[in-house]
């Protein structure tokens, strides 16, 4: 396990920008003067005039930022002449696209609240959406979202399609994208009054269980974002950015308004072309989630695996002496969480052997490392990857490689960045330190109590990103935003004296043995998802004697490992088992408890499509507890 110095005295100061932080920020274009994120627009537009601000290969579209402003306030026109009053709720159910960018920011510029949801979520869930918030309008991404829930908005204004379908005859004032572009043709924009504690959004959080909740989140509270994340990112005008995630997601989003704020050229992918368009665009600045870098990580392995046995050695033997060397080189920067307090005889022998490594591991970037990265883009300089941790394999895998991962952590409810990663402090395994004005304490789960630097214990978090509570529900605002704006993130972790969130896994998510012994899954399977014969894996085993696993395998790893096999090799039952102990048993500050015993391998991955996951790639682990309870009863009846 990592050493956690024990201070005493932790602060509730809120975060101090650094010398260089605060040099950051001034070379950038400064928006601390704005009320409300659509004063940013004609700011941009002004700025940044030549630079084109979002390119949509596969919608055809390019628009420059003066030509995206006039979008933004021309849609803002339409929605105005339609009726839209200041403080109305309009919902948005659509996914990546300019024309999601220009109906998000056009609602906002007319005065509106926007509700945002993702196409694809379940009719139920979308409909309650909207009963829940109020909407009285709509806009949809096509002909096949209104279809599937027209019998559910026969109560709004209005509907308009994101698409330029012929508006079908069902009962309902319905308007294509050009119709209400040219209806704002024939007004002007009516100014509404704006400020930083005006409602600007509602985001529906889908999370892992229950109902989802409408984080009610201001115009400060966005701007927070935007005028803070320059102390970690320097983009230039023009520079590429690749946009993958869901934009309705608070991550995506609040990125997105920082990055267009500096004139960045934004670029819509989706997951069947983005391998070519990181190699095709080569963008300087991407947003991920952990999943990303698992799929990169399983094409490279495989990659590998598919080389001669002479080269596959070759390989593997230059990744491990890479490893050494970066494992040496943190400790000489000081970024070394496992050993933040060596002696001066552990720097020496670490810098002796970067020294003796270094050109070894020089070579294995010329033999093998480049070519990783140029499969990947070869120019992105920095990627925020946010949504869940990291594991450790992942971690070290990219770092060797040097693309560098600056890893971030938030909720929706704060939206939603509270800590990230610097530059020149990438200290692998943390979520990074706060933004400025963020303050974190950690306490003890039951008392409250706040604990010193080192301890763990919940995750607390006050700062100008906090939401205003969950629209219409003030029992479930209760629960986790207290009188003093410290909102409970539900999280585990704890700090280093520098600020560094360490996270450990989720309060919920804990496992309890009956001998009493609490269990953080993640950690043990990010380690497990080394073995490259394992895909997807959630551990369980609250109220047993030992922790099972359910298994979606790598088919295709299986099937190459079987073709090698004779009638005494171990069944694949065996094999999986083998590779579970040796993975848990490697990782730091492995216990008896941590060994996985039982397991049962899955039909069917964990996917957005059958509700294992959420959008953001998270598994649903209560939804699939419940879809498999008979089978997990099974697995430990049996062992």
């Amino acid at each position: 396990m990592p050493q956690r110095p024990m201070v005493l005295g932790q602060p509730s100061l809120p975060y101090a920008m650094t010398t260089q932080e605060r040099n950051n920020l001034r070379s950038l274009a400064d928006y601390t003067t704005l009320q409300s994120l659509p004063e940013l627009w004609p700011l941009a537009a002004q700025r940044f005039a030549q630079v084109v601000a979002v390119q949509d290969p596969y919608a055809q579209v390019t628009l420059t930022y003066p030509q995206l402003h006039q979008q933004i306030q021309q849609f803002a026109c339409g929605l105005q002449a339609l009726g839209v009053q200041s403080g109305e709720r309009v919902a948005l159910f659509a996914d990546n696209s300019a024309r999601w960018l220009i109906a998000d920011q056009g609602m906002m510029m007319a005065g509106a609240v926007n509700v945002v949801r993702s196409a694809q979520a379940e009719y139920s869930e979308l409909l309650f959406i909207l009963a829940n918030s109020g909407s009285t309008a709509l806009a949809v991404e096509d002909h096949a979202t209104l279809y599937r829930l027209r019998d559910g908005l026969l109560a709004l204004k209005f509907v308009v399609l994101l698409s330029d379908e012929t508006p079908p005859d069902i009962g309902l004032n319905v308007l294509n994208f050009t119709q209400l572009m040219n209806l704002g043709c024939e007004q002007p924009l009516h100014p509404v009054a704006q400020d930083q504690e005006t409602l600007a959004t509602l985001i529906y959080t889908s999370g892992t269980t229950g109902q989802p909740k409408g984080v009610r989140l201001t115009h400060g509270n966005l701007l927070h974002q935007v005028t803070s994340f320059g102390t970690v990112l320097q983009p230039k005008p023009g520079s590429r950015v690749l946009s993958i995630l869901p934009t309705w997601h608070s991550y995506e989003r609040s990125v997105e308004y920082f990055l267009f704020s500096q004139g960045c050229t934004q670029v819509y992918t989706n997951l069947r072309a983005i391998k070519k368009d990181l190699r095709h665009y080569r963008p300087q600045f991407m947003v991920a989630v952990p999943r990303l870098w698992e799929s990169i990580y399983a094409g490279v392995q495989k990659q590998f695996r598919e080389q001669p046995p002479r080269k596959q050695r070759l390989i593997y033997t230059l990744l491990a002496l890479s490893e050494r060397f970066i494992r040496a080189r943190r400790l000489v920067q000081g970024l070394d969480l496992k050993n933040l307090q060596p002696t001066v005889l552990q720097k020496v022998q670490a810098v002796l052997q970067t020294l003796a490594l270094g050109p070894i591991h020089a070579l294995a970037d010329r033999l093998v490392y480049r070519s990783v990265r140029e499969a990947t883009g070869g120019a992105i300089c920095h990627v925020v990857s946010g949504g869940g941790s990291l594991a450790e394999h992942l971690e070290l895998f990219f770092e060797i490689v040097s693309i560098e991962i600056l890893v971030g952590y938030g909720l929706t409810e704060t939206a939603p960045v509270l800590t990230v990663r610097r530059p020149w402090r990438n200290l692998r395994g943390t979520a990074g330190q706060p933004l400025p004005g963020t303050e974190l304490q950690i306490v003890d789960l039951q008392t409250r109590q706040r604990l010193p630097y080192g301890s763990q214990g919940l995750v607390l978090a006050r700062g100008p990103q906090v939401m205003r509570g969950y629209y219409q529900n003030p029992g479930a605002t209760a629960t986790i935003l207290d009188a003093e704006g410290w909102l409970d993130t539900g999280d585990l972790g704890w700090l280093t004296p520098e600020q560094d969130l360490v996270l450990t896994g989720r309060a919920k998510d804990t496992i309890v043995l009956t001998n009493g012994e609490n269990i953080e899954p993640q950690p043990l399977e990010d380690a497990c998802l080394r073995s490259p014969f394992i895909d997807q894996i959630m551990v369980v085993g609250q109220d047993q004697r030992a922790l099972g696993a359910l298994i979606v395998p790598n088919l295709e790893a299986l099937q190459t490992w079987a073709k090698t096999q004779d009638l005494t090799s171990p069944s694949v039952r065996d094999l999986l088992r083998r590779e579970l102990n040796r993975e848990v048993q490697n990782r730091p500050g492995y216990r008896p408890d941590d060994r996985i015993g039982p397991l049962r391998l899955l039909p069917e991955p964990f996917t957005q499509e059958n509700g294992l996951l959420t959008q953001t790639l998270k598994v649903r682990r209560s939804v699939v507890a419940e879809r498999y309870r008979d089978l997990i009863a099974q697995m430990f009846t049996e062992s």
